[in-house]
């Protein structure tokens, strides 16, 4: 039986793995919204299908399908990934699913449940209503049957990373923003990070990359790649929009001992470049006065660090740039173990305003004993 537990994670031994740890599974959404997927969700499916397939070559893949797409989404997918039907507002499961975290003395697994409210509510929020994808996190935890903390913190994984180690990096931008947690203050959001996420240590950046519409989350800017180090998103062109904010943060990062005492290292990975929605796909769009404006020229943060880690392989967003060479030769020598699968049409999901990392929550294992 799954329990709404009122302790902390903290309190009770648990830890939120790196995303470069062992995963016992992963879960995606479905696409299908019109006013934020074009075409009907349609480009964008048969992307979910390439990137869950990728994915399940490493660890189990769980689609989760609206009662009106589960049929569409359990023909489109294949066999060894399991589809359950469950209602959603939206696909973005890195956000609104459950942050599992692990005790490695017990080998237990427990879900962290952040308050989602679709990116800033009604202050800048990128669709509504929201309340539906709210109860994902619960849902899943249901289904796996593992216990539940439900955080008093608006928070999006994908604007947090951890190094499993005590680590947890973030930005001011989108965890203190007037429409997340900016009445609590710096410091009671850093206590409510690492009691629940059971670190010791929130290192902060000011901002995340211009152009995302998550208001600055560090999944499209930097993210640990195993205990002490950190690849960072870059560019050398001193006029290139987001090249300030890249040097920033590789000053903090490099000036910052990790919860460890580490001398954090930093390995710089050459950005794609800048995109922009063409006519004909902004025409594919519903309009909605609840959805966030996307149209003709609307510039988009394309970046390589919203990859996905698994078990053995690197799922990685490709944009036909002549960097997706570099990126993928660049996490082949980070990750020398896995297989990296490139997804030549991911500007379908970044038109939905993210990329293979927001689409994905990882369920990681607890280690295994006896």
């Amino acid at each position: 039986m799954a329990r709404s537990l009122t302790s902390t994670p903290k309190a009770d031994g648990f830890r939120l793995p790196g995303e470069f740890e062992r995963k016992a599974g992963c879960w995606l959404g479905w696409p299908e919204r019109p006013d934020v997927w074009r075409n009907g969700g349609k480009p964008a499916q048969q992307v979910w299908v390439q990137i869950a397939s990728a994915i399940a070559e490493s660890e189990p893949v769980t689609i989760c399908a609206s009662s009106s797409q589960y049929a569409n989404a359990r023909r489109l997918l294949p066999a060894h990934i399991r589809v359950v039907e469950m209602t959603c507002n939206d696909t973005w499961f890195r956000d609104s699913g459950p942050c599992f975290v692990v005790n490695d003395a017990t080998g237990e697994v427990r879900g962290v449940d952040f308050e989602f409210n679709a990116y800033g509510g009604l202050d800048g929020g990128l669709y509504y209503p929201w309340d539906k994808d709210d109860q994902i996190a619960q849902k899943i935890l249901e289904i796996e049957r593992f216990d539940r903390y439900r955080v008093p913190l608006i928070a999006e994984l994908g604007g947090i990373q951890a190094d499993g180690q005590g680590s947890i990096l973030t930005t001011e931008q989108c965890l203190l923003n007037r429409n997340r947690n900016a009445e609590l203050g710096k410091s009671e959001v850093t206590k409510r990070l690492t009691d629940y996420l059971g670190a010791e240590q929130v290192i902060w950046l000011p901002r995340g990359c211009k152009f995302d519409e998550t208001d600055g989350h560090v999944d499209d800017l930097a993210c640990f790649v195993r205990p002490g180090e950190v690849v960072l998103q870059w560019t050398d062109e001193r006029d290139d929009p987001q090249w300030e904010i890249y040097q920033e943060a590789y000053d903090i990062l490099r000036s910052t001992r990790d919860a460890r005492g580490r001398e954090l290292i930093v390995h710089k990975l050459a950005q794609p470049r800048l995109l922009e929605w063409t006519a004909q796909e902004a025409a594919g769009l519903d309009q909605n006065d609840g959805t966030h404006l996307r149209q003709a020229g609307t510039r988009i943060c394309a970046s390589y660090i919203n990859y996905y880690a698994g078990n053995s392989v690197i799922v990685l967003p490709l944009f036909g740039d002549a960097n997706d060479r570099v990126a993928q030769a660049t996490l082949a020598e980070l990750f020398p173990r896995h297989r990296i699968i490139g997804i030549e049409n991911s500007r379908e999901i970044l038109l939905g305003g993210g990329n293979v990392a927001c689409i994905t929550m990882p369920q990681y294992a607890a280690a295994t004993h006896g």
